[in-house]
């Protein structure tokens, strides 16, 4: 039996909810909170953290404890720098105080218990021998085998004491040896899983006036463990290498000439929170990123074909383009995330129209959000002749002769980007009926100026080898 002048923790609960309190004082030092905190979140389920403390130590070696750490700490990251300090030894301590696990600390050793006369009030103290923990508790209270159970009888549970490998929440313990004696500013820093975020836009399109408005958010998730306060937060835009094959983002990033206004980071953008943010831990919280209005945009109907061939008429594809430069009104690198569009309807009622996703755009780049399909637009392919032309023994080349039908159902004309691929490092176009461009080696594009409810045909003879 432990020594009776050792305090007892006691705490009245229900027979089967055993409970304990506050651990009694360790023999380190623990460090007040944070004077400053500092977060760089990574799209990766990823951040850094830097936690900036003012220290008291003594000459030599001490240990000092920092709970309130992220539960999913990556301990062979942890760093802690300081003048005239050096670590000696760090440990992580997670095994978590609950009332399960301070009663599966006690088997094989004897606890109080108090049981309470509900109709007197009387109390009656115990002794009792933990025997085991697992789906109840069964005590030895004397020469009797029992089990705590929940029989409406309130019941004081009084433990001993505390394990010294519980804690009350997760903490980073380290061996630190120190030059001097007194204050001085130390950083403890580490990475951590559980912290992610991810961008979010909102688009207010005005087809009429090739115009829309741009609202940026930042969607912060935190599923670490600890809540983080009053932390300068940081945003990192691009994809880390790393060994466990984490990645983000919804296209292939989207390069442009301008440089942008985010702070650069190796090869990557960093987006600081403008103020203090204060993320609990199972939280989402959304902040403002920024917002840009008047930008210029329009709407794009764009039809594309893979080869050569007979094809029925199909939508063409609904886009909102717009310049992400500083001339535009924007010129700022867009981390990857989802776009809503909206458009007002004839009622003047904000409508949601479509969504696509964006990669990594960077300033300057042109960016195309889809919204989906117009059924009043379609384009139809026809074959109007082919041939195979032989160039020698082993080589030929075969000549397509094109016929591509658009079709407008609408009240006003369209333009549709109609694209042709397939055309090879060596194809030739032979003739076309309106003049088009090639943007790379494998492709013929022709902008198409359809009227109201009425069909262009554009026609183009190639070779293909």
């Amino acid at each position: 039996m432990r020594s009776p002048k050792r305090a007892l923790l006691a705490l009245t609960v229900l027979a089967s909810m055993p409970l304990a309190l506050t651990p009694a004082p360790v023999a380190a030092q623990q460090p007040s909170g944070p004077e400053r905190l500092a977060l760089t979140i990574y799209n990766q389920n990823l951040a850094l953290v830097e936690d900036v403390r003012r220290l008291t130590l003594p000459a030599g070696r001490s240990r000092q404890e920092f709970p309130g750490v992220s539960a999913s700490i990556r301990p062979e990251t942890v760093s802690l720098s300081g003048a005239g300090l050096s670590v000696v030894e760090q440990n992580f301590d997670f095994d978590l105080l609950t009332p399960d696990k301070l009663m599966t600390a006690a088997v094989g050793d004897e606890i109080g218990l108090v049981r309470i006369n509900p109709a007197t009030g009387s109390e009656t103290e115990l002794r009792a021998r933990v025997l085991a923990a697992n789906e109840g508790v069964v005590l030895q209270i004397g020469d009797r085998i029992e089990v705590l159970r929940d029989d409406g009888v309130p019941t004081r549970v009084i433990f001993d004491e505390v394990p010294a490998n519980l804690r009350p929440r997760p903490t980073l313990s380290v061996t630190l040896d120190a030059d001097r004696a007194g204050p001085r500013e130390t950083t403890l820093s580490y990475l951590t899983t559980g912290l992610s975020w991810r961008a979010d836009y909102v688009i207010d399109f005005d087809e009429a006036a090739g115009r829309m408005d741009l609202t940026g958010w930042i969607t912060l998730t935190n599923q670490s463990g600890v809540t983080f306060t009053d932390a300068d937060t940081r945003l990192v835009a691009g994809e880390l290498n790393m060994l466990s094959g984490l990645g983000s983002g919804y296209r292939a990033q989207t390069y442009g000439t301008d440089s942008g206004e985010a702070e650069d980071l190796a090869d990557y953008y960093i987006y600081p929170i403008p103020e203090r943010v204060t993320v609990a831990n199972n939280q989402t919280k959304q902040v403002g990123l920024y917002a840009a209005t008047g930008v210029p945009a329009r709407k794009r109907y764009r039809a594309e074909f893979s080869g050569f061939g007979n094809r029925q008429p199909s939508s063409a594809e609904v886009a909102v383009v717009f310049d992400n430069s500083r001339a535009s009104g924007l010129g700022r690198a867009l981390p990857s995330g989802i776009v809503r569009v909206y458009m007002d309807d004839v009622s003047g009622q904000s409508r949601f129209v479509g969504e696509d996703g964006i990669g990594h755009t960077s300033a300057g780049a042109e960016v195309a959000i889809t919204t989906g399909s117009a059924f009043d637009v379609t384009v139809q392919t026809t074959v109007l002749d082919s041939e195979i032309i032989r160039i020698d023994q082993n080589n030929s080349r075969t000549r397509y002769e094109m016929a591509y039908d658009v079709r407008n159902a609408r009240r006003e004309p369209v333009t549709v980007e109609v694209r042709q691929i397939g055309l090879g490092r060596n194809g030739r176009l032979i003739s076309e009926s309106q003049t088009g461009e090639r943007p790379n080696a494998d492709t013929r594009v022709w902008q198409v100026r359809v009227p109201a409810n009425g069909t262009t045909r554009v026609t183009a003879t190639f070779e293909i080898e």
